[in-house]
């Protein structure tokens, strides 16, 4: 790389003029790149008046007299952040050269983006809130305030970069095909490896990391994108069905979902629905800062440390007042860091509550209060696996020797079967789920388990019997699943009825 450098260090004026004129005319980087390798070329004079062009729009002011070739050299690595190193603070003339070019970015207008504090943020409607600056106020500090500004100008380069390749009153489709052609074509933003994310979801999750690391879990690539979409005049709505997030664009044609672990592809709402998922939860972008503490949360309560899954928790919470699954998880962190006498009230508050988007109250909640479990079936239950065999042998064992001493204990016999199922033994799984359908035998997706674990062993008239009873149950709540379809459709075709 060094070598290539010298080389073209050593171009002649002439080869200078050829590499200036197949520069993307679009590209604000390779301009800056290019006058940062030839600042005493007439080229590279023009190659940094057009990239102040392209930063500056319609706006356009002559380029800042004499700019440092240091200043140049840090504007392009901010843009051209390969991954994998933490950023450096930028100093107040850079970050102020910055901010004139962007300063029209639709962003500017959020009360939001004046906030200097975590509280004047949770203070805010959701619709004033700077998801990027509430973001790095939770998660870089108040104190942090120059690094806080460079990540600041991290995006608004993004964004001026993206706008630089829309045309004037570019429509909803273009924004939504700039963008993804941006962040995961030209910058390469990825979902990170499972090895990876499984362990420490939060670093693939808070935004300063995603962007050192370009590597994201869904709920990290997504908040990049709606911190992009503030900046460029573009309504996202946010979506969660259980587990995952994704974006969506709603249009006059109907909505654009685009589902960031896939390079931004469209996928059909249908697919995100599932038997115990009649509909999905929409999050707005006060939400958004407290599900990225809800995922740390989830670390801590992975690694077996419940008071720091709890902290995590409290952080979130003034961000999300009233959602189920961080008061459920919250209250049950706080039982396995011995503090039960402050978590039954609030399980008490929520025994009767269905989820949003569910067809049932949680049952875990329900037998822990009944006494149908204590705090050992609780640390059984929440026990992470790897995914290996033996990481699931080990947690086998352990809910069996739950389950024989809690056998109406629901969530821990579903988990049991799970466990069975990940080892290929569907015969045990089979069994564990009968024993759960003699306790519970209104759970939709239990039904479903059952009459798919029935075909898989020819056992089409029990398949059959569990099928109705599913689609009897999801009748009465007007929900009719792909998934319940297309086992349908199977199963006719194996033993028609």
């Amino acid at each position: 790389m060094k070598f290539l450098l010298f080389l073209l260090l050593l171009a002649t004026p002439e080869k200078i003029h050829v590499l200036y004129s197949t520069l993307d005319l679009s590209s604000i980087s390779q301009h800056l790149a290019f006058a940062t390798l030839y600042p005493e070329s007439p080229e590279g004079h023009l190659a940094l008046e057009h990239a102040w062009k392209l930063m500056s729009g319609p706006f356009y002011k002559a380029v800042p007299a004499q700019i440092p070739l240091q200043t140049l050299s840090r504007l392009v690595a901010l843009v051209n952040q390969t991954g994998g190193g933490e950023l450096e603070p930028l100093p107040s003339s850079i970050l102020q050269m910055i901010e004139q070019t962007a300063q029209t970015l639709p962003n500017r207008q959020l009360a939001g983006y004046r906030a200097q504090t975590l509280a004047e943020v949770i203070a805010l409607p959701p619709e004033q809130i700077d998801l990027a600056r509430g973001l790095f106020l939770s998660e870089l500090g108040e104190d942090k305030w120059p690094l806080l500004k460079t990540y600041e100008a991290q995006l608004d380069l993004m964004a001026l970069q993206i706008k630089a390749r829309l045309k004037t009153n570019a429509s909803l489709f273009e924004k939504v095909a700039a963008i993804n052609a941006f962040v995961f074509d030209e910058m390469g933003f990825r979902f990170p490896p499972h090895s990876a994310y499984a362990k420490d979801i939060d670093l693939y999750t808070f935004l300063p990391s995603v962007l050192d690391s370009r590597r994201g879990v869904c709920l990290g690539v997504s908040i990049l994108y709606i911190c992009l979409a503030q900046r460029l005049d573009l309504s996202l709505e946010m979506v969660t069905p259980p587990g995952h997030i994704f974006v969506r664009c709603p249009t006059p044609q109907g909505p654009i979902n685009i589902e960031t672990t896939a390079r931004g592809v469209h996928l059909e709402s249908e697919v995100y629905l599932g038997i115990d998922t009649p509909s999905l939860e929409q999050r707005n972008v006060k939400e958004v800062i407290g599900l990225a503490h809800f995922n740390q949360a989830s670390v801590y309560l992975q690694k077996e440390d419940y008071a720091q899954a709890v902290t995590c928790y409290a952080r979130a919470e003034p961000f999300l007042p009233d959602d189920f699954l961080l008061q459920m998880l919250s209250s049950f962190s706080m039982i396995l860091s011995d503090q039960e006498t402050a978590a039954r009230p609030r399980l008490e508050k929520l025994r009767e509550v269905k989820p949003p988007h569910s067809l049932a109250p949680e049952s875990m909640i329900a037998d822990y209060l009944d006494g149908y479990v204590g705090k050992e079936g609780l640390e059984a239950f929440f026990k992470p696996v790897d995914e290996d065999r033996i990481s699931i042998e080990k947690k086998k064992a352990l809910l069996e020797d739950v389950v024989q001493r809690h056998p109406r204990f629901r969530s821990g016999l579903m988990a049991l079967a799970t466990c069975w199922l990940q080892l290929h033994r569907e015969g045990e799984g089979l069994d564990i789920l009968l024993r759960l359908d003699q306790i519970e035998s209104q759970d939709a997706t239990l039904q479903y388990y059952l009459a798919v674990l029935h075909a898989q062993r020819i056992d089409y008239p029990r398949a059959w019997h569990h099928y109705q009873k599913t689609h009897a149950l999801l009748t009465q709540v007007n929900h009719n699943p792909r998934a319940l379809r297309d086992f349908k459709r199977e199963l006719s075709l194996l033993s028609p009825e």
